[in-house]
C-alpha cells in the first residue's frame, strides 16, 4: 500500500502545474469582449471602461493604475479613442506589450477634415475581423503555448461575425432607399454606415466631449422636417435630452437605444459585441419600417 501511495505521489509531483491565465487589460467593454472570445480560459480579462461607460471622457483611477501595473498585456483601440491612455500607462509604470486593435484598419476621415480620424472602427464587422486577428496575434506573442487555442477561437468567432453580417445586409436590403437616414447623438456610426449603405447624421462630432452648436441643431431640425426622417436614436453612453428636444420640434419619434461605444450590462440586449451589432440593426430596422 505504501508503495502504491508513493507511486501516485510521484506521478502527481511529475505533472506540470496548470498554466496561470494571461492577465490582460482591455481599455473598454467592446474590446474586453473580443479578448475574452479569442482568449477563452487562457486569459483573465479586466476592462477599464465598463458597460455603458464613455471611453471618450473616462478618468482613470488609482485602482486602474494598479491593475495595469500587474498586467501582462494591454489591448487598446487606438485611432485617438483613448486620449487618457498614455497618462495611465505612465502612472502605472507599465512596460509590457500593447496591442492596438485597430492597427490594420483603414481610418475613416471625417467629412470636411483631412486630419480628424473617426476612432469607432469596430462599428464595421469587416473591421472587427481585423481587430480579432490583431488580438489573436498579440495573445499568441504573449502566450505561445496557447497558439492553437487562440487560432481555434479566432476561426470560430470569424464564422460568427460572418453570420451576423448576413443579418445586417438582409435588413438593409429590405429598407427602402429613402428611409436609410439615421439620426444619432454623436457621430459614432460612420463605419457602419459606409459598410452597409446607411446615412448616419449626428449633432455632435466623433467625440462626446464636443458640444453641438445651436446652429448645427437648428440645421438638423430643418433637415429632419424637410426629409421627413421618421425616427431618432438615443445612444447608451449619451445624454438623451438633446435628441428628445429635437424630437419635440419635429415629427420624428425616439426609435430606441443604440449601443455605440460600450456594451450593455451582461444581461442586457448588447452584452457582447455581436449582440450589440445584432441589437442595433434590429432596432434601426424596426423603427424605420423593416
Amino acid at each position: 500500500m505504501r508503495i502504491l501511495i508513493s507511486l501516485v505521489a510521484a506521478c502527481l509531483i511529475a505533472l506540470p502545474a496548470a498554466a496561470e491565465p494571461v492577465r490582460a487589460v482591455a481599455s473598454f467593454s467592446i474590446l474586453g469582449d473580443m479578448v475574452e472570445r479569442i482568449g477563452g480560459d487562457r486569459v483573465e480579462v479586466t476592462t477599464l471602461v465598463g458597460p455603458n461607460g464613455d471611453g471618450h471622457v473616462y478618468q482613470p483611477t488609482p485602482a486602474d493604475a494598479r491593475t495595469l501595473a500587474g498586467a501582462e498585456l494591454l489591448v487598446v483601440n487606438g485611432l485617438g479613442f483613448e486620449g487618457w491612455m498614455d497618462r495611465l500607462i505612465a502612472s502605472a509604470g507599465y512596460a509590457g506589450p500593447v496591442v492596438v486593435a485597430a492597427r490594420d484598419v483603414v481610418p475613416r476621415r471625417m467629412e470636411g477634415s483631412a486630419t480628424t480620424v473617426d476612432p469607432h472602427a469596430w462599428q464595421s464587422l469587416g473591421n472587427a475581423r481585423a481587430y480579432a486577428r490583431t488580438i489573436a496575434a498579440g495573445l499568441t506573442d504573449t502566450d505561445p503555448a496557447g497558439a492553437a487555442v487562440y487560432a481555434a477561437n479566432l476561426a470560430a468567432w470569424l464564422d460568427a461575425i460572418a453570420a451576423v453580417g448576413a443579418e445586417v445586409h438582409a435588413m438593409v436590403a429590405a429598407l427602402p432607399t429613402e428611409r436609410r437616414r439615421v439620426i444619432t447623438s454623436h457621430d459614432a456610426f460612420g463605419y457602419f454606415g459606409e459598410a452597409y449603405g446607411l446615412d448616419f447624421i449626428a449633432p455632435q462630432g466623433v467625440s462626446t466631449e464636443a458640444e453641438a452648436s445651436a446652429g448645427d441643431v437648428a440645421a438638423l431640425i430643418r433637415q429632419i422636417r424637410a426629409e421627413r426622417v421618421p425616427a431618432l436614436f438615443i445612444e447608451n453612453i449619451s445624454d438623451s435630452r438633446l435628441l428628445e428636444q429635437i424630437a419635440r420640434e419635429t415629427d420624428a419619434v425616439i426609435g430606441g437605444t443604440l449601443y455605440s461605444d460600450a456594451l450593455s450590462d451582461p444581461d442586457g440586449p448588447a452584452g457582447s459585441y455581436l449582440d450589440m451589432i445584432r441589437h442595433n440593426v434590429r432596432v434601426i430596422g424596426a423603427a424605420l419600417g423593416v
